[in-house]
């Protein structure tokens, strides 16, 4: 009986420790070991699992180096990001560690990423990009008396010599972007007038498409003509270069080939659309050629062929809106008329409808950025707007008004900075719109170019 006593008197005895678990020196009597240890742990796991703590007393210089890495081993260890001007570290929304939770969610740059280092914790600290500002005005305005409101004309281009040519009625009309000098290159005659205008990708000869279906080419450092083509039935509405070839589409439906070194008017017709052939563009790399008409249809040819080698029909409208890719092989952007208000997006190579968006007017003509992966749109019925979009998101980068007509003519200048837009309300108008590729300005224009200057 006094074994069990003194036995029940040891166990009353013993009691666990309130205090936090410390290191202790190991005794060598093996009665004051005890059989288990449970720790006492604090509820947030940082605290106990410092990564070269602030105050660590380091030297200021090797607190600097390591600054970076403490904050990358937070930030993909524990989920604690250092916010800009804090001198702490932010700790996840959720104070328990060990919650249960859905998976994470990944960062979309995370996705596809050979680093086991996230994209967020490459560039903690890294600053906003401030966004591009964009003059809202015009910084330029010509009068263009008798620049007619025809949706299915195209009287408007610049040459790669920066020189602007407009159709004016039955004459054309030259604009040197570099003097502000206005040049009359032609004159049809009263039976006759301008329905288009196409400088050769050199920029020292234009062609003039008439009302009569011919297509002239002219010379325009001499003002001198040096031939008269025929062929079409009907008035030509647009034309498009590929070297010496040139394209021309016409209200008879159909698409010429013409070789100007050639004395035959046209070396081959295209059959493809039932209506008026209203744009053309060729590609680039000189491939492939885009046709949109009156039918609502968009097709595209090879040089060799003779019909469409692809044809596309999601259009409700006419198509004269065409544009390629200059970023990308193979991408074409389209644009239709008031039915549709559709700006669509292809994939040639792989015959793919890639994207569409509504922008709620007609949409009139369509030009990529050299510079930036940006499209410019000028649009007609009813809001009259030049609209500036981002791809392939396709936000709005700005939206510029000024014209009180629909704004049916568009081209961009050899530098790609600056756009020119023509309307029914007889003036043209100079918008800069994109940065230029190397801080340098070529295009010749100056906003203190003064301003209501007429063309003729």
């Amino acid at each position: 009986s006094d074994f069990f006593s003194a036995l029940m008197d040891e166990a009353y005895d013993y009691a666990p420790s309130t205090e936090p678990w410390q290191d202790r020196e190991m005794s060598e009597s093996r009665d004051e070991q005890m059989d288990r240890f449970i720790p006492n742990r604090e509820p947030e796991l940082e605290s106990r699992f410092a990564l070269l703590s602030e105050s660590s007393g380091q030297p200021a210089a090797e607190q600097n180096e390591n600054s970076a890495y403490t904050q990358l081993l937070r930030s993909e260890m524990l989920g604690i990001r250092e916010e800009k001007g804090e001198k702490g570290f932010k700790t996840p929304d959720s104070k328990s560690l060990f919650r249960y939770k859905s998976s994470p969610q990944t960062n979309q740059e995370d996705a596809f990423s050979l680093s086991p280092v996230s994209f967020q914790s490459c560039t903690p600290n890294e600053p906003r990009k401030a966004p591009r500002k964009i003059n809202k005005a015009p910084f330029k305005v010509l009068d263009a008396p008798q620049l007619q409101d025809d949706f299915y004309l195209n009287l408007v281009d610049w040459s790669p010599g920066n020189v602007v040519s407009v159709g004016l009625g039955n004459c054309v009309y030259l604009w040197s972007a570099a003097t502000s000098r206005v040049t009359k290159l032609c004159d049809l005659g009263p039976e006759d007038s301008v329905t288009a205008v196409s400088w050769t990708q050199r920029g020292a000869h234009l062609a003039v498409g008439t009302n009569k279906g011919e297509v002239q080419i002219w010379d325009s450092s001499q003002c001198r003509k040096l031939r008269t083509m025929t062929g079409h039935l009907g008035r030509v509405g647009t034309m498009a270069w590929n070297g010496y070839v040139l394209s021309t589409g016409s209200r008879d439906h159909h698409i010429l080939h013409r070789d100007v070194r050639q004395p035959a008017p046209f070396m081959s017709k295209l059959h493809g659309h039932r209506q008026e052939v209203c744009g053309l563009k060729w590609s680039f790399d000189e491939q492939q050629l885009a046709s949109g008409g009156n039918d609502n249809k968009l097709c595209i040819w090879s040089l060799k062929s003779t019909e469409p080698v692809l044809k596309f029909t999601q259009h409700q409208a006419a198509v004269k809106a065409i544009a390629w890719s200059p970023h990308q092989h193979g991408l074409l952007a389209s644009g239709g008329g008031t039915a549709d208000r559709h700006i669509r997006f292809w994939n040639t190579v792989n015959n793919m409808h890639l994207s569409s968006i509504d922008t709620g007017s007609q949409v009139c003509n369509l030009v990529w950025s050299k510079n930036l992966n940006e499209i410019v749109s000028t649009h007609g019925y009813s809001l009259n707007q030049i609209i500036l979009w981002k791809y392939p998101s396709m936000t709005k980068v700005a939206t510029l008004t000024g014209h009180t007509y629909r704004v049916l003519y568009l081209a961009i200048s050899p530098d790609g900075q600056t756009v020119v837009t023509g309307a029914g309300d007889e003036t043209l108008r100079f918008w800069n719109v994109f940065p230029s590729a190397k801080s340098r300005s070529s295009s010749g224009l100056s906003s203190s170019l003064p301003l209501g200057r007429t063309i003729r």
